[in-house]
């Protein structure tokens, strides 16, 4: 399957579900040209935040329809008080006032998080003019992490022809800990199955398969592999395992023979940023692959960042998965 075609798969199955995505940034044209091509595929109904008599001008100017797009003044909002008070009560503890409560919810980047926390959206999708920085604090704080999960992290969608794999963490968590990466593991591999429909096969890579090196590398990405067996033995999980043995066949029976992982793995998880990091890129720039993300995972709800130089398609094709991870 291309790039392209698990593209459409992901935004017709999104249609399906007939959900909300919010895109507070509607002072970005890209947003608004996005916010008209999803509502218009019929992808999701769509949800953006600003002055409506200044949005509505900025989209006759580039040609946009945003008809059917609902705009909400976060400062003009019933809202606003209701969240700057659950916003306080969030954060008092840290010595946050109500008053700065308030002009941080006024924020569309933090209002949008609250809109999804109550309830009022599906899934959010922000960052093109943002800081990653910004839209991971608001979500943090605003929506929380997912009950049993303890980071919040990242993986890529990286798309072969015949084959698509899921690759952790890529982008967001420099160094876990074991817990940390069984959750990462955990995280990647469900959401692989939601994305993909294939059931995950998760290989916890390292330098070593199966003892053939010791090292407290190596022991950190064992002790995952049993918390991910241990808390959730419906996977199926293997490691530690070098990447030939976790995707090879012939490698895999060879080095972990009887392993129901080795050869066939199509979660990969890395053992810290830097591998994960580099392998993805190497994955696309040498071996051809078309790299989906990073897509954030781990919070209570979807609550995508964007890079700040994305296109209108990264937009839409962004909205597509959060909606389609949402509920789930």
């Amino acid at each position: 399957m291309s790039e392209l075609e698990l593209l459409v798969k992901i935004r017709e199955n999104a249609a399906r579900k007939k959900r909300t995505i919010l895109l507070p940034e509607s002072h970005d044209e890209r947003v608004l040209k996005a916010a008209e091509i999803i509502t218009r595929e019929g992808i999701g109904n769509v949800i953006t935040l600003g002055n409506e008599e200044t949005v509505r001008a900025a989209a006759k100017t580039i040609g946009v329809d945003l008809k059917g797009v609902r705009i909400i003044d976060p400062e003009k909002s019933e809202k606003l008080s209701d969240f700057s008070n659950i916003f306080y009560n969030q954060r008092k503890h840290k010595g946050v006032t109500i008053e700065e409560a308030r002009e941080t919810i006024k924020r569309d980047i933090f209002f949008g998080a609250m809109m999804l926390k109550e309830g009022m959206a599906h899934a959010s999708v922000a960052g093109s003019t943002a800081s990653t920085g910004d839209v991971m604090r608001a979500g943090i704080l605003c929506i929380g992490t997912k009950e049993g999960i303890s980071i919040v992290s990242s993986f890529f969608l990286m798309v072969y022809p015949d084959v698509t794999y899921s690759f952790g963490d890529c982008a967001v968590v420099p160094d876990p800990d074991a817990i940390q990466l069984a959750d990462i593991a955990i995280s990647t591999a469900d959401n692989h199955k939601i994305l993909t429909g294939e059931e995950p096969y998760i290989a916890m890579l390292s330098f070593s398969t199966k003892g053939s090196a010791k090292h407290k590398l190596i022991d950190k990405v064992l002790e995952a592999t049993a918390i991910v067996k241990q808390k959730r033995p419906d996977l199926k999980v293997d490691g530690e395992l070098q990447f030939d043995a976790a995707i090879v066949e012939s490698i895999g029976k060879k080095k972990s023979p009887g392993s129901e992982v080795a050869g066939r793995a199509n979660v990969l998880i890395f053992p810290d940023l830097q591998a994960g990091n580099i392998g993805y890129k190497i994955a696309q720039r040498l071996g051809g692959a078309e790299a989906v993300g990073p897509v954030v995972q781990g919070l209570k709800l979807p609550f995508f960042d964007l890079s700040r130089g994305c296109s209108v398609e990264d937009i839409v094709n962004t909205s597509a998965i959060a909606l389609l991870m949402a509920g789930n």
